[in-house]
Parts: C-alpha cells; sequence; structure tokens
C-alpha cells in the first residue's frame, strides 16, 4: 500500500466509520450474502472485504449514508464475480437461498410475520445437525461478528479448540447442504431451544463485553432485545421465549446507570435507581408474569431475580434470601459454574463476606472457571470487606490478569490501588 493509502486509511474519523458499521452492520451485510451463496466461508470472506474496502474509499469518497447499504452491495458483488468466474452460480444457488423476489403463493419458504435476515441466519446456524456448543459458537461469529478470541472466552475455552468447533460447524452446514429459512410452524418448539441460547449469549456478551474499551456493546444488546422480541412475535406463546425477553428487558433497564459520565464502571449498590427505565421494567415484569404462568424456566428464574433487583427502592432494601431461593431453582434448572457462583456471592450478601468466601472457596478447583476472572473479583471483593488486604491484593491481582475489558481493567486497578495502601 502506497504511503499516501496508508495515511487515509489510518484517518482516525474513517477507522471509527468502519468500526461502528461493524459493529452495527456487520449481521446484516453477512446475512444479506449468504442469501446469495451457501457457502458460509465465502460469505463471510466477502463481507470483510467489503470492510476492507470501505477503509480504501470512503477515504477519497465519504462515509455513505447508508453504509450498511454500500457494504452490502459490494459483499454481495464480490460473492457474484467469485461464483460467476468459478462457474458455480447456478448450480450453489438453490441449497441455500431465498430469493430475493417476493414470494408467490406457494411459496411458504418463511413464515410471512417473519422477515430479518439475521434470524434466518441464526435458524442455519443452530440446525439440529449442529451440536449445541457449535451451534451458539457459530452464530456468535457469524451474526455477532465477534472474533474467535471473544468467542472463546465467553465459552471458557482456549481459542484453538474455539476455531477448530467453528471450522467443523461450517464444513458440517456446507455438506449437510442445511437451507437457509425459518423452520415450518410445526418445527418450531424444538428449533427455538437452541436459538434461545444464542440470542442470551449474544445479550451477555454486549452486556458486559469481553473485551474493549467500553464496558457494554449496545449493538449486541439492542440485537438480541430485537431477535428476542421477533421470536416473541413468532411463537407469542412460548413462556421461554417471554422469559427471555423478560429477563433482557429487566436487566437492560439499567444500562444509563451503570458507568458514571467520566467512563467509570458503577456495581449495582451504588447505582442511582431513579434513572432505571420504569417502562422496561413494567414490560419486563408483565413478560415474566406470562412465563411464569406456564412453569419455571431457566430464563424466567433470572427474569425473577433481576425483577428482585428492580423492585428494591435501594440496595439495602433488596431481599437476599429470595434471591438465594431463586438462585437454589435456577441450579436444579440449569446448574452451572456461573449460577453456583452468583448463588455464592448472593450468600455473601445476605450471611456475610466470611459466609461468601466459604461458599466461593471450592470453585477454585473447578475447571471452567479457572480463567473466569469473576470468581477472583468476587473473592476480592470479600477478602477487602474482611480487612484480609494481603489475601485481597493477591485476589484482585489474579482478576485483573484475567480481565480484558478496559472498563473493568480501571475498576480493578482502583480496588487494587486501594488494597495496596493497607498492605503497605
Amino acid at each position: 500500500m502506497a504511503e499516501h493509502d496508508r495515511g487515509r486509511v489510518a484517518d482516525p474519523d474513517i477507522v471509527e466509520a468502519v468500526e461502528r458499521a461493524h459493529r452495527h452492520e456487520w449481521a446484516n451485510v453477512l446475512a444479506a450474502t449468504v442469501r446469495l451463496v451457501r457457502d458460509l466461508d465465502l460469505a463471510e470472506e466477502c463481507a470483510q472485504d467489503a470492510y476492507a474496502q470501505a477503509l480504501r474509499i470512503w477515504p477519497s469518497d465519504g462515509v455513505p449514508v447508508r453504509p450498511g447499504a454500500w457494504l452490502t452491495t459490494v459483499a454481495r458483488n464480490r460473492a457474484k464475480d467469485l461464483l460467476r468466474r468459478e462457474s458455480v452460480l447456478r448450480s450453489r444457488l438453490p441449497s441455500l437461498v431465498v430469493n430475493d423476489v417476493e414470494p408467490g403463493p406457494e411459496d411458504h419458504t418463511d413464515p410471512p410475520a417473519v422477515d430479518d435476515d439475521r434470524l434466518r441466519l441464526i435458524f442455519t446456524c443452530c440446525h439440529p445437525a449442529l451440536s449445541r456448543d457449535a451451534q451458539v459458537a457459530l452464530t456468535l461469529r457469524l451474526v455477532c461478528g465477534l472474533s474467535t478470541p471473544e468467542v472463546a472466552r465467553a465459552f471458557l475455552v482456549q481459542e484453538s479448540a474455539m476455531a477448530a468447533r467453528i471450522t467443523r460447524a461450517k464444513k458440517k452446514i456446507s455438506a449437510a447442504r442445511i437451507p437457509y429459512r425459518v423452520p415450518a410452524p410445526e418445527d418450531l418448539p424444538e428449533r427455538v431451544s437452541a436459538v434461545l441460547d444464542v440470542v442470551h449469549l449474544v445479550y451477555t456478551t454486549g452486556h458486559a463485553a469481553p473485551a474493549g474499551t467500553q464496558l457494554v456493546r449496545q449493538d449486541l444488546v439492542d440485537s438480541a432485545i430485537h431477535l428476542a422480541r421477533t421470536l416473541h412475535q413468532l411463537v407469542p406463546g412460548d413462556g421461554r421465549v417471554a422469559g427471555l425477553l423478560a429477563l433482557m428487558l429487566l436487566t437492560d433497564a439499567r444500562r444509563t446507570t451503570r458507568v458514571s459520565d467520566t467512563g467509570e464502571l458503577v456495581l449495582l449498590d451504588d447505582q442511582d435507581r431513579t434513572r432505571w427505565d420504569t417502562r422496561q421494567i413494567a414490560e419486563g415484569t408483565t413478560l415474566l408474569a406470562q412465563a411464569l404462568q406456564q412453569g419455571p424456566t431457566r430464563f424466567a428464574v433470572q427474569a425473577a431475580i433481576a425483577a428482585v433487583h428492580a423492585e428494591a427502592a435501594t440496595w439495602e432494601d433488596t431481599d437476599w434470601t429470595e434471591i438465594v431461593g431463586l438462585y437454589d431453582v435456577l441450579w436444579r434448572l440449569w446448574p452451572s459454574p456461573v449460577v453456583e457462583l452468583n448463588r455464592a456471592v448472593a450468600i455473601g450478601l445476605r450471611d456475610g463476606p466470611q459466609a461468601g468466601l466459604a461458599a466461593l472457596d471450592p470453585m477454585l478447583a473447578e475447571p471452567a472457571l479457572a480463567t473466569y476472572g469473576y470468581l477472583s473479583a468476587a473473592r476480592a471483593d470479600f477478602l477487602r470487606r474482611l480487612g484480609r488486604w494481603e489475601e485481597a491484593d493477591a485476589a484482585y491481582a489474579e482478576a485483573l490478569a484475567m480481565t480484558d475489558n478496559l472498563v473493568e481493567r480501571a475498576f480493578l486497578t482502583r480496588r487494587l490501588t486501594e488494597v495496596r495502601r493497607h498492605v503497605m
């Protein structure tokens, strides 16, 4: 690349515009390209090439009024050129394409109420031919545009293992010629569960971004809520869907209070509850009631925990006994190390930091939490409250080493500095 080109690519305004377009438009660009080709690798390559072209062209032509449309056009044209060059366009289209023409009276590819390329792509990635872990990982990679390291951190596995898992999943979709469509109504109930797992992980990844300069990736949060709303329209009587949407709305109601005006992390006990979104809380509470009418589900119980927080006027008013009880129910429905960790923290907040430490310490031997910074951070906080400064120092340092999000790192660094004043 010439020096002049290199200088243009480095233009911070253009770089920021491309990064913003990646956060907000990646899923649409990739999904629209998948409408044209059945090869996920090819579609991903063409989408990535479109963003590379944006870095080259936008410095001279300016950022388009509709960046997503520009990127989609470039990606699809690149895909057409490649397929035409290989002389296989006609042979590759039928297996995964939803044609761009309006469906005729006999065309029932998708339920008429659903017109979302991202949802179609998620159902493709969540096909039952794939393992559940592969479904979720592939969707995070393709639909959300997360890097392989980010997906690996979300799963608490090594990057190499995640890369191999994603590659195998792509090959299986290609080999099995899995179609790009929302399932028929009679197939929806068994297919929705996997999609809900995906949407939930998209939300949690956005709610507390594993890396980057921002605590929240609002694009992922908004995408997850949008997809959950679409699913709720698709299967309005499914309590699992209502529960998940309730959980996300009740949790996201706190978004404006989680980071200070200066960009610092604000813990739940210090948040200004008068600024929580009361409309989202009301909608989430209504959805939770609907979900619980069909019996407790994993997402409904998590939403109930969020509702207890939403109902407490102050941190001191929080009913930790009810929250611990709800975590007991959640553990029976969805046993996982993270649920056990959150339950242990709730015990510490109900019964005191010594009880919290006693509940947390057995988890130090849990392999799935070996690189999970929140375990070390929770222990550090309880140790700090007990005045066990040297142990707190070590725990905060350990948590810091496992944390890549810069907002969380800044918070841990401040706490570590405070603790070290007592050590010295």
